[in-house]
């Protein structure tokens, strides 16, 4: 991702350390284009845009207008969101949230043909097997909200307060790593992004730089 580096946990055993080089170090490569591409700013208006999701319904962000939204960028071809979805991280974050009244919106901006890009009845199957509850799950085949909101990596989490303004750019959580013992001890800045809105509080860490795979547009 261009000069960034990934937030940085303890050390891995060899074959989780090649896991992730494998995965996210080809994200590492597109932040630096892909963040100068971005249209997002924390702390500012999160702009709006229009997807399709696996039924044919129309999603429009401004439609959201009062509620908190969480965008996670997804592919389930990704070791890492593997990761947080066979653990059953990622699913118990979007019960949690959906419980709450919030929208979650799982987008996957691969381009068709590309290693993630499941046709809707595939990406249903993925979604079932794995427990998945997001609000939708949106196919951005062109890439263009990807690029619009400089989505660099797999998953790369956004939190949006229900004026619109962007409170939350990044990772999911603080620890890199494609080990699922991590999890436990990571902080979970998704999880606390929205606790600081339900309290009416500041958002303590309001960027971090998203690990995982990279998207490709």
């Amino acid at each position: 991702m261009g000069g960034a580096a990934p937030v940085r946990g303890p050390p891995m055993n060899s074959a989780g350390s090649r896991l992730l080089r494998l995965c996210f170090l080809p994200a590492l490569a597109v932040l630096g284009p892909a963040a100068a591409r971005s249209a997002v700013t924390v702390g500012q208006a999160a702009p709006d845009f229009t997807l399709t999701d696996l039924g044919g319904q129309v999603h429009r962000l401004s439609d959201y207008r009062g509620k908190t939204v969480v965008l996670e960028w997804t592919n389930p071809r990704c070791p890492i969101v593997g990761k947080h979805y066979r653990s059953g991280n990622m699913p118990a974050l979007q019960r949690l949230a959906t419980a709450q009244g919030v929208v979650w919106l799982s987008i996957n901006s691969g381009n068709p043909g590309s290693a993630g890009d499941f046709e809707p009845a595939r990406a249903q199957d993925w979604l079932r097997s794995n427990g998945a509850a997001p609000t939708a799950y949106l196919r951005d085949l062109e890439g263009r909200v990807g690029r619009l909101y400089g989505a660099t990596a797999t998953p790369n989490m956004f939190v949006i307060a229900g004026d619109g303004t962007l409170v939350y750019a990044g990772a999911i959580d603080s620890i890199a790593s494609a080990d699922p013992s991590d999890i436990p001890r990571a902080t979970n800045y998704v999880k606390a992004a929205l606790d600081a809105l339900s309290q009416g509080t500041a958002v303590a860490v309001p960027t971090s730089h998203p690990y995982g795979c990279s998207i490709k547009y």
